[in-house]
């Protein structure tokens, strides 16, 4: 039976003993991790956040009662143990922060029963996630996940520190907002009290800090839940949260500066790694030339090498016509791997399909000098050789070729990279490169929309020195614009902001918006950039990210207390789900079943 703990208190947590506390008596509680009943001796292992402490139980020191109770416990038993803390009398543990020490307990209180928990609560666990997530709050419970939590809890401190000392004010901006069309899906909130209006859970604080620039607070942050109703992955979910920040009368250097400062503080505070400053740099159209990304893995080579000039005017009709048609044919070169065999090689063209591609060409340098290659015979000798050389080719590499649109090329070539790498072991995984990509095109075209969308948002500076093609070549209009990256991972992403009405009026109006249409998404704003608006810029970074790329975890899921699944839900909470129809009627909302799919039964 469960016990009070009325009258004891903790003296410390499990493993914040310290050399100091031998021969004293202290009370550590905690969860039963193990116990293992030797007859006249009972060990167990109580473990909370801090780790674990071995106990031991010998009914002639502690009396038969509190012998008793220590022999009813079991895993996740929640007890309460005053005792003497002593040297280990056996071997050290090296593998634990308490393993020189034991606590020789006087007495225990069973604070709380468990029933056998639906799986082992231990590190790595073999358990599938969806088990996991299901009975999230012993997952939680798991010490390698509470490693990341508490490291995520330090990194989210160090950031408040920083920006505290940098003159930043933590302001806080509203999370029912109006709905904007640029960018991901909205969460839509009805509103009772406004039948048939909505608002909208904020995708980022975009707007409200800008408008807190032009009120004069000159350094903002927030640590933003922000939300997105667009398809998960690895690093994505539903709603996350952001470090956030604006600052007024800077440029883009003054952003990267403090960024990459802050950047150093962090992860030395977490983890122990020094970066050395300042970071690189790197322009977009650089990034997708040398790499096929705008987010590259620089801890390997392998890069795009493109080879136009070399293959036109060959009988190869696939490069030719990519050539025609504005395109153009790249290359990458996987080193020593010739005698790659056939069926991998086609599992590679497959890979580069699912990524956009008609085909893949391929050529092996084979060690004896020889070519084995799928379009060889559209090439003489010198041909070949040329393109070799071209790929900075040797004996014994593999070369691979895409051609089609440059979009279509890079994302083929760059996917296939990561890909292979993946799969050779190329990349060293202690490494931690972190690169700014900045000169960012301003609009890309959108054929589903047939126009021109803002590539980051609609209130990005454009490069002054481009500003005059915005009507007769938009696509070459650049941003001053400016991500940062590490490991081939976007961390965040941010601007110079437009500060002036005739600039952000034609922005809208490349964006399509009629002047009705801007002024009754974005009227506020507009309004408030008549009343002396300073010049401004920000950036964002995504603090689930950050702490996945610096624990090495796989998913932002380990990061994140309560995470959803990649459908958006909750394994734990069952949400979402149903609500009474009460309470749809006073929202005057009625819901419909979702239509039935093609070839299924339902009518």
């Amino acid at each position: 039976m469960a016990e009070s703990m009325q009258g004891l208190n903790r003296t410390c947590r499990c493993a914040e003993i310290s050399p100091e506390m031998e021969g004293s008596d202290i009370t550590l509680m905690g969860w039963v991790s193990k116990s293992r009943n030797k007859g006249g001796i009972i060990f167990v292992d109580l473990r909370d956040r801090s780790g674990i402490m071995q106990i031991i139980f010998e009914e002639e020191h502690c009396g038969s009662e509190a012998f008793e109770k220590a022999s009813k416990l079991r895993a996740e038993f929640v007890a309460a143990v005053t005792g003497t803390l002593i040297k280990r009398a056996g071997e050290v543990n090296e593998n634990l922060k308490t393993g020189a020490f034991e606590l020789k307990a006087k007495s225990i209180r069973i604070l709380s029963e468990s029933e056998t928990p639906p799986f082992p609560i231990e590190a790595d666990s073999k358990t599938k996630e969806e088990l996991r997530l299901k009975y999230r709050y012993l997952d939680l419970r798991r010490p390698d996940i509470q490693e990341k939590i508490i490291l995520r809890s330090k990194i989210t401190a160090s950031v408040r520190s920083f920006l505290t000392s940098e003159g930043f004010l933590e302001i806080e901006t509203p999370i029912l907002c109006k709905s904007t069309p640029e960018g991901a899906r909205d969460y839509l909130v009805p509103s009772r009290i406004h039948p048939g209006e909505f608002y909208a859970l904020p995708q980022s604080p975009q707007i409200f800090k800008q408008l807190l620039m032009c009120s004069g607070y000159d350094r903002y942050f927030q640590i933003a839940k922000c939300f997105r109703d667009e398809d998960l992955r690895a690093d994505r979910q539903p709603e996350f949260t952001q470090i956030d920040m604006e600052l007024s009368f800077v440029n883009e250097d003054d952003v990267m500066d403090v960024n990459e400062r802050l950047l150093k503080k962090v992860c030395k505070d977490a983890i122990g790694l020094d970066v050395q400053l300042p970071l690189p740099r790197m322009t977009w159209q650089e990034a997708m030339d040398r790499f096929g990304s705008d987010k590259p893995d620089t801890r390997f080579g392998m890069e795009l090498k493109d080879v136009s000039e070399t293959v036109k005017g060959c009988g190869f009709g696939v490069f030719t016509s990519a050539l025609e048609n504005g395109g153009s044919v790249r290359g990458i070169n996987v080193k020593g791997q010739a005698a790659m065999p056939r069926k991998k090689i086609d599992a590679l063209v497959e890979t580069a399909k699912e990524f956009g591609a008609k085909g893949l060409a391929y050529l092996c340098v084979n060690e004896d000098g020889t070519y084995k290659s799928s379009f060889a015979k559209f090439f003489d000798e010198a041909g070949l050789e040329s393109l070799v050389k071209a790929m900075d080719g040797e004996k014994g590499d593999l070369l691979l070729f895409a051609a089609d649109k440059n979009k279509v090329v890079w994302d083929v070539l760059g996917n296939l990279r990561l890909s292979i790498a993946h799969s050779l072991d190329m990349i060293d995984e202690s490494k931690f490169n972190f690169l700014w990509v900045t000169d960012f095109p301003l609009l890309e075209w959108s054929d589903t929309e047939g126009r021109f969308t803002a590539m980051h948002h609609p209130f990005t500076m454009p490069n002054e020195d481009d500003w005059q093609y915005i009507d007769s070549d938009p696509a070459r209009v650049r941003a001053r614009a400016y991500d940062i990256v590490l490991n081939g991972t976007e961390l965040g992403g941010g601007s110079v902001r437009i500060h002036m009405n005739d600039v952000q009026e034609k922005m809208f109006e490349a964006l399509g918006f009629t002047k009705e249409q801007a002024n009754e998404q974005f009227g506020f704003l507009l309004t408030a950039f008549k009343y002396g608006v300073p010049p401004h810029a920000g950036l964002a970074y995504g603090l689930d990210r950050l702490v996945m790329l610096l624990t090495g975890a796989d998913s932002i899921r380990e990061v994140m207390a309560f995470p959803k699944v990649k459908d958006a839900s909750c394994l734990m909470t069952e949400c979402p789900s149903p609500v009474d129809e009460k309470q749809l009627l006073e929202l005057g909302i009625r819901t419909e079943s979702a239509p039935a799919q093609e070839g299924s039964d339902e009518k």
